[in-house]
């Protein structure tokens, strides 16, 4: 693979990746803005919404200073939009054979999603050693991904889904975790409000977590 940022870089610039569903436009910078304050500047923005793309260049322009990547891409079609919007990694919840192709043939990253051991075999064939774990907490959580983990000692995981204040110790404790997915230091309410000051002390009080 010829990428121009590294997974590696990716999971080793921040403790947590922030999973951002962005359903206003102008909310996407000062949300960003609010985690990077927080101590968090790596930006997971999911192609969930109709502005995500937009979001993603919009992000991309206004802090170049952050790494900004796309989540839930699932085809390589969407692969392209993302990249096209200046996203610099693009993560999936799973994968498929065509999805794992292109994600080779780009110059920029793929961090595919896994849930099974069969899964991380078949995503190490196609030369990829730095994994999504989704849905880590329905999946069995740390306890599994540690099991998982165990015969195939050369991936690194970002597990993904159902991680909060009261897990998160768990996982990055394990070798095999580099950083984590979460959604607990962006809520609904502060979002819908503006209230991003609630966002940066909730980012803060995350980054310590994972430093403790």
């Amino acid at each position: 693979m010829n990428w121009k940022v590294l997974p590696e870089t990716v999971f080793a610039a921040s403790p947590i990746v922030p999973v951002m569903v962005i359903h206003r436009l102008e909310d996407a910078v000062p949300m960003a803005k609010a985690l990077y304050e927080g101590g968090i500047h790596v930006f997971e923005i999911t192609l969930r919404t109709a502005c995500a793309l937009d979001a993603i260049k919009l992000i991309a322009q206004e802090m170049p200073e952050a790494l900004v990547g796309a989540g839930t891409v699932i085809t390589p079609a969407q692969y392209d939009l993302a990249v096209d919007a200046g996203a610099q990694f693009v993560i999936s919840p799973g994968f498929s054979p065509e999805l794992l192709a292109h994600g080779r043939q780009s110059d920029v990253a793929l961090i595919p999603g896994i849930a099974t051991p069969s899964e991380v075999m078949t995503a190490m064939a196609s030369g990829y050693d730095h994994l999504k774990f989704f849905p880590a907490e329905t999946n069995g959580g740390a306890a599994a991904l540690k099991a998982i983990s165990a015969p195939l000692p050369d991936v690194r995981f970002c597990p993904t889904g159902g991680i909060n204040p009261g897990n998160v110790a768990q996982y990055l404790q394990l070798d095999c975790v580099a950083t984590v997915g979460g959604t607990w230091m962006l809520p609904a309410d502060a979002i819908q409000n503006g209230d991003w000051e609630t966002v940066t002390q909730l980012t803060r009080q995350a980054v310590a977590l994972t430093q403790g």
